[in-house]
C-alpha cells in the first residue's frame, strides 16, 4: 500500500435503495449515505426502474459522503460502482438516452421466452456454454420479451446497459461491462471463453452487436469523472471510476471470500448465498458466473431465496401492530421483541412447517409459481410460533441451496460468514446454524456491498496491492455453532419441507 492518506468510495446500487461509503485505506469507513426509490409494478409480477433514479441517488450520496466525512477531494484516489442484478439491462439509442425502464431481476414476465428456450435449446448445451439453464430471472429472457413484444422500441436500441453501467457512463463518457455483469445477463455469455457467444446469439435472436463490447475486469479502471458530473457528484474532475460488478459477488467480497470452501450468506430482504472456486465443477441448479477479483480465474456460485427478510416485514406489518408501537416508544426494533418471543419456542416450533415462497421462488427449485405454506398448524400453536416458523423456513431454504453446490462437488468450509440486515437476530443465526449444520459467523461491518466497492476502488488505484488485504480489512465475531440435538429435529423436519413442495407444487401453479 501506498505510505499517504488516501481515501476510497464504493456505491451500491440497490432494488429499493442506493448506498455510498468512504473509507480510509485500512478499510476504516468515514462515512455512509442512503436515498431510497420505489420499483415500478405496473402488473403483478412486473418490476421495472428508469435509471435517472439510479444516477441522482449514487451522484447525491457520493456528494454526501465526501461532505461528512470532510477529506480532501484531492486525496480520494477513485470510486467503484456495483449494482443490482440488472435483468435486462437498460435499452439505450445511439444518443445514450433510454427507451424504457430497465426490466430488473424482480421482473418476472419473460414466461414464454423461458418456455421457448426450453423446448427449442438442449439443456445440456447452453449449460456447458454460460454455465447456466433458463428462467425468467436471467437478463437474456427479458432481452427477447422485449423484443417480441416491444417491436418499435426493439428497433431503435443500440445498447443494453447494466444500471450500474449506466451510471458509469453519466459518470465519464464510457461504455463497459464487468464479468460478472455479463455473466449474469445468463443465456449468451460463454463462461469458458469469457466473452459473448456469438452462437447462443443467434439462436436466442439477441443481436450481438446490442452487448457492450467492452469486457472488464472489476478492478479495472474504465474512466474519469468528467466536469459535468464532478458538479453533480462532488468528485474532482478526472478522479478514477473502476468497474465494479454485480452486488452479491461483491458484497461476497466484502466478507473476505476469496479463496474456495469460503462461503457467504447475504441475508437482508431475500437470500444470497455463494462460494468461489475454480469453474471446474458447476452446479445446475445455482447460478454461476465470473468473480469480482481473480476475474478471469475464479467462478463465484450462488443460489438464493427470493424471501427471507421479506418475510420477517410482512409478518410485522400484518400482525405486529403492538411491537411497532412500542417500538417508536421505547426505540426497540419491533423484530428484537420477536427476538425474545420466539426464543423459547423449540426447534421445529412444534409441529410447523414453512414454506418461505412468498414471491415465487429463485434458486434451486427456479418456480415462479411456488406460493408460501404454513403447515402443520393446529389451536395450540400462538403467533410466536408462526414467526419462528417463518425463520426456519428460511433457513431451510439456504440449506437447499447448500446442498445443491454439495452435490455438485463443490468444497465448503465448516463455518459460514453471514452479512445482512437478518444477521442482526442473534436467534434466526443460531436456527441457520442449527438447521445447515454450518457455524455462522456474523461479520461485524454491515455495510457489505458498498465497502466490497471501496477495496474494488482500492485495488484499481493501487492504494491497496493485493487482492488478500481484504482480510486485513475485514473484522469478525465468534462462531455461533449449530446445536446437535436441534440438528437432528431439523434433518427430521427439513426432509417434511421438502416433500411438502414436490406434493403441492401442482396445485400452486393450478392456483
Amino acid at each position: 500500500m501506498r505510505g499517504e492518506s488516501m481515501y476510497l468510495i464504493g456505491s451500491d446500487i440497490g432494488t429499493q435503495g442506493t448506498k455510498s461509503v468512504i473509507v480510509n485505506e485500512k478499510g476504516e469507513v468515514l462515512a455512509e449515505a442512503l436515498r431510497e426509490y420505489e420499483v415500478i409494478t405496473p402488473r403483478p409480477n412486473w418490476a421495472e426502474q428508469w435509471p435517472d433514479v439510479w444516477v441522482k441517488a449514487v451522484f447525491e450520496t457520493v456528494k454526501e459522503v465526501v461532505e461528512k466525512s470532510g477529506v480532501p477531494k484531492k486525496e480520494i484516489a477513485g470510486i467503484a460502482i456495483s449494482g443490482l442484478y440488472g435483468g435486462s439491462g437498460i435499452p439505450v439509442d445511439r444518443n445514450m438516452q433510454p427507451l424504457r425502464p430497465c426490466l430488473i431481476w424482480m421482473d418476472r414476465r419473460a414466461v414464454k421466452e423461458t418456455e421457448w428456450v426450453k423446448q427449442n435449446v438442449p439443456r445440456e448445451k447452453l449449460f456447458e456454454i454460460t454455465g447456466n439453464y433458463v428462467d425468467s430471472y436471467f437478463g437474456f429472457t427479458k432481452i427477447m420479451w422485449i423484443r417480441n413484444n416491444e417491436p418499435e422500441i426493439w428497433k431503435k436500441i443500440y445498447k443494453f446497459i447494466t444500471p450500474k453501467d449506466y451510471v458509469i457512463y453519466q459518470m465519464t463518457g464510457e461504455v463497459v461491462i464487468d464479468y460478472s455483469s455479463a455473466g449474469n445477463l445468463g443465456g449468451v455469455f460463454d463462461i469458458r471463453k469469457l466473452n459473448w457467444s456469438k452462437e447462443m446469439c443467434d439462436i436466442l435472436g439477441i443481436p450481438i452487436e446490442l452487448l457492450p463490447e467492452r469486457i472488464v475486469k472489476s478492478s479495472d479502471v474504465v474512466g474519469r469523472v468528467t466536469k459535468e458530473a464532478s458538479e453533480l457528484c462532488g468528485l474532482l474532475e478526472g478522479t478514477p471510476v473502476v468497474a465494479g460488478g454485480i452486488d452479491a459477488p461483491v458484497a461476497q467480497l466484502s466478507a473476505g471470500a476469496l479463496e474456495e470452501g469460503e462461503h457467504v450468506a447475504m441475508v437482508g430482504t431475500s437470500t444470497c448465498w455463494g462460494t468461489v472456486h475454480d469453474g471446474s465443477k458447476l452446479a445446475f441448479g445455482l447460478v454461476n458466473y465470473p468473480y469480482v477479483v481473480y476475474d478471469t480465474e475464479r467462478i463465484y456460485t450462488f443460489g438464493g431465496s427470493a424471501t427471507t427478510g421479506a418475510l420477517a416485514r410482512w409478518f410485522k406489518e400484518q400482525f405486529g401492530e403492538s411491537e411497532t408501537i412500542v417500538g417508536e416508544r421505547t426505540g426497540i426494533s419491533p423484530y428484537q421483541l420477536f427476538d425474545k418471543e420466539v426464543k423459547d419456542i423449540p426447534a421445529g416450533s412444534e409441529g410447523i412447517v414453512v414454506l418461505p415462497y412468498f414471491m415465487g421462488e429463485r434458486s434451486p427449485i427456479w418456480d415462479p409459481t411456488a406460493r408460501g405454506v404454513f403447515f402443520g398448524v393446529t389451536l395450540y400453536h400462538k403467533r410466536a410460533h408462526l414467526y419462528r416458523a417463518l425463520m426456519e423456513g428460511g433457513a431451510y431454504a439456504l440449506r437447499h441451496n447448500m446442498e445443491e453446490g454439495l452435490k455438485a462437488g463443490l468444497k465448503l468450509n465448516d463455518e459460514c460468514w453471514i452479512v445482512g440486515g437478518v444477521s442482526k437476530s442473534s436467534v434466526w443465526v443460531k436456527i441457520f446454524a442449527d438447521v445447515t449444520g454450518f457455524k455462522m459467523r456474523q461479520v461485524a461491518s454491515l455495510v457489505e456491498a458498498p465497502y466490497g466497492d471501496a477495496f474494488l476502488a482500492g485495488l484499481g488505484t493501487g492504494v491497496i496491492d493485493r487482492p488478500e488485504r481484504i482480510k486485513e480489512w475485514v473484522k469478525y465475531k465468534d462462531p455461533v455453532e449449530p446445536d446437535p440435538e436441534n440438528k437432528k429435529v431439523y434433518d427430521r423436519y427439513y426432509e417434511i419441507y421438502r416433500e411438502l413442495y414436490e406434493r403441492t407444487k401442482d396445485l400452486m401453479a393450478r392456483l
